[in-house]
């Protein structure tokens, strides 16, 4: 097929938009609609091709991402369907770059407007082309005209509509497309019937179409001249400037309908065929030479239980076959061990795959999400995939049997090769396994595939606090370890002078010792032992940190001393020392910052006061229209589920970062609790 002259290719495109706002019926609509299903199934039925996996079907939402491929009027398309939760917003972060443009569904509901800005803005910042399909457009409470104003804040990019509804007894029958100047009645999943426009409705037609002409003139003075001499542009004048002004990201064309009845698909389909980028603007948009060497855009990992590990890549250039060796940007090299077309859960092996097309790659196992792949002796370039975000909530995991630890740290490394936004970090100062993620439903959707899938058996709970101790007050203490027994005694005698120092400082270790009363050769063995005790302090068994040691006096004995016992005689020391150096509990301070709607702004301050934080103040969030970034220095014991409390006071969009600030004391009843809580734990 071609576009204006030139061989359009296989397109890949994006579904996306906000939580339940009609994604996936959307993808079953344009499936039923090819034949690449032979009826649409439902997400209530749970019989969608889209959320297909037993935890989307658990919960009644996308928790990654579902692929299919079909054709339409001779055209081979992939179409992506996204998570619309934010907690799984990152699925579609890396493959944003290898796609060729996005349906962004949204519906007329004013509180999911946050929620589309959040999605419009990442589409925005990589300038990927966009259409927005307005859906359930026979379940709006307003006209049109009146939830595209309310949608546009959503968007840096206007707005443009393409489509009118026709309404009949209050109820949408039909629409008039703008572009074409032709109406069409719907009929339930199948093609709308091409009718008359009605006289009552040629003004709101003339006046609708006008509105987007003069939106298609901002960019094109000689539309502008002839709107302005009241001349009527022929029809392929206006197809050629909505294609244009669509590549180069100067609108946002609207389209209506209802994605469960099936309405309004077969005009989108249209326009994605006669409109949208293909695989060549993609390389362009990516800064990629048009070659013939083979470049893939690693879009997901996906461990299968029966094929191994599958890359879900994108073909950008060249083309890739069975047994190909391809090199990864760590100069690994992997070879394909089969290719793959997939429709939701099933995959189906195929032949070669030349550009443009979207396959699964069986078995490259170096290959990472967002990694762009070349063929081997020909590095590819790189494309830049944003980091995943920072863990907004985080859990302790632990197998219920002792010898699935092993089992369990294989199958988190899997988790988080197939969603980088999870996160795992083994404390050492704990012993903690703790699962990071972005929201209260991302950890128990990994948690449950933990179970389902490894089988495991597994107990959560909230990650220990990284409580510390210090002191307030120098003092000197002796050590002395004496011990005789058969044989050879120990015996070291130290004295210790203690100090606090700065916060943040940490530890040092000097000693002032003359005349040889410690051995050099066991000074080492004091420090040692030193050390050894800073690890569990005299208030709460926490580690005690900014303390200064100095060795100033002590003896030996030319037979009995050792380095183990000028090493016991350390640990004594201390033991004495520091309960009588007014020791203190410390907590770790982080600095948040905190990105929400600005008319959410006065409850995240309430938050943070809520939770002992301290407000550093607030800004706008750059390059965020009507968003606002409150800083804030708040206790780590208070961040755990900040985020929850965070997204019911923000439509589910709020989120924030968080990094180590400073240690800070803590007294009176809270002190009480804590220590009285790591007394009960041990």
């Amino acid at each position: 097929m071609s576009d204006n002259g030139r061989k359009t290719g296989p397109r890949c495109i994006a579904i996306v938009g906000p939580f339940a706002s009609g994604k996936t019926s959307l993808l079953e609509a344009i499936l039923g609609r090819t034949g690449a299903i032979d009826k649409a199934g439902s997400v209530t039925s749970g019989s969608s091709v889209g959320d297909s996996s037993a935890e989307a079907r658990a919960h009644s939402m996308s928790v990654e991402l579902n692929v299919a491929e079909t054709q339409f009027m001779g055209d081979t398309y992939t179409f992506i369907d996204c998570p619309g939760s934010v907690e799984f917003g990152y699925e579609s972060e890396p493959l944003v770059g290898g796609i060729d443009a996005a349906i962004v569904v949204a519906e007329p509901d004013e509180k999911k407007v946050p929620a589309l800005q959040v999605v419009l803005k990442h589409l925005e910042e990589r300038g990927v082309p966009r259409f927005l399909y307005l859906n359930k457009i026979d379940k709006a409470a307003m006209g049109v005209r009146d939830a595209l104003a309310m949608l546009q804040p959503a968007s840096d990019t206007p707005l443009v509509l393409r489509q009118i509804p026709i309404w009949k007894d209050e109820i949408a029958v039909g629409f008039i497309d703008l572009a074409l100047d032709r109406a069409f009645v719907y009929r339930e999943h199948a093609e709308s019937e091409v009718i008359e426009v009605e006289d009552g409705e040629a003004p709101r037609r003339d006046e609708a179409r006008f509105s987007m002409l003069e939106k298609l003139a901002d960019h094109d003075d000689a539309l502008m001249e002839q709107l302005l001499e009241d001349i009527q542009p022929p029809r392929d004048k206006i197809f050629a400037d909505l294609v244009a002004e669509l590549r180069a990201g100067q609108i946002v064309p609207v389209f209506i309908g209802s994605a469960q009845n099936g309405n309004g698909i077969l005009r989108l389909l249209k326009a994605l065929r006669h409109e949208s980028p293909n695989i060549d603007d993609t390389r362009a948009r990516l800064g990629l030479s048009d070659s013939n060497a083979a470049i893939l855009q690693v879009m997901k990992t996906i461990h299968t239980s029966h094929a191994g590990k599958l890359s879900l890549a994108r073909v950008l250039s060249g083309q890739v076959e069975d047994g190909m060796e391809l090199v990864v940007p760590r100069d690994e090299a992997g070879k394909v061990s089969g290719l793959y077309s997939l429709l939701g859960q099933k995959s189906t092996k195929r032949g070669a795959a030349s550009a443009g097309e979207t396959v699964g790659l069986g078995k490259v196992d170096a290959a990472l999400t967002g990694d762009t792949l070349g063929a081997k002796g020909a590095p590819p370039p790189r494309i830049e995939v944003p980091p995943p975000p920072q863990a907004v909530l985080r859990q302790v995991v632990t197998p219920v049997e002792r010898k699935d630890e092993v089992k369990l740290s294989s199958a988190l490394s899997r988790l988080v090769e197939e969603d980088p936004s999870l996160s795992v970090d083994h404390r050492q100062d704990t012993g903690e396994m703790v699962l990071g993620g972005q929201g209260e439903m991302h950890l128990r959707v990994a948690v449950e595939r933990l179970t389902s899938r490894f089988g495991l058996k597994l107990e959560t709970r909230r990650a220990l606090v990284p409580y510390r101790e210090t002191i307030r007050a120098a003092v000197s203490k002796r050590g002395r370890h004496k011990k005789q027994s058969g044989g050879h005694g120990q015996f070291g005698d130290v004295v210790l002078d203690v100090k606090p120092l700065p916060r943040g400082t940490g530890f040092t270790f000097d000693d002032t010792i003359t005349g040889g009363v410690v051995p050099k050769n066991y000074i080492p063995a004091v420090e040692t032992g030193v050390r050894e005790a800073l690890h569990n302090g005299p208030l709460g068994g926490f580690p005690v940190v900014d303390v200064a040691v100095t060795l100033s006096d002590g003896s030996y004995h030319s037979v009995d001393s050792s380095d183990q016992a000028f090493k016991m005689a350390g640990i004594l020391g201390m033991r004495e020392a520091l309960p009588d150096a007014r020791p203190v509990l410390l907590e770790p301070i982080l600095r948040v910052r905190i990105a929400v709607p600005n008319d959410a702004t006065a409850r995240a301050n309430a938050i943070v006061s809520g939770r002992r934080g301290q407000l550093m103040g607030y800004d706008a969030r750059p390059g965020w229209t009507g968003w606002d970034v409150v800083e804030a220095l708040i206790p780590e014991a208070e961040i755990a589920d900040l985020i929850i409390e965070l997204r019911s006071a923000t439509a589910g969009v709020g989120t924030f970062t968080a990094e180590y600030e400073t240690m800070s004391e803590v007294t009176g009843r809270l002190a009480d609790d804590v220590l009285a809580q790591s007394a009960k734990a041990a």
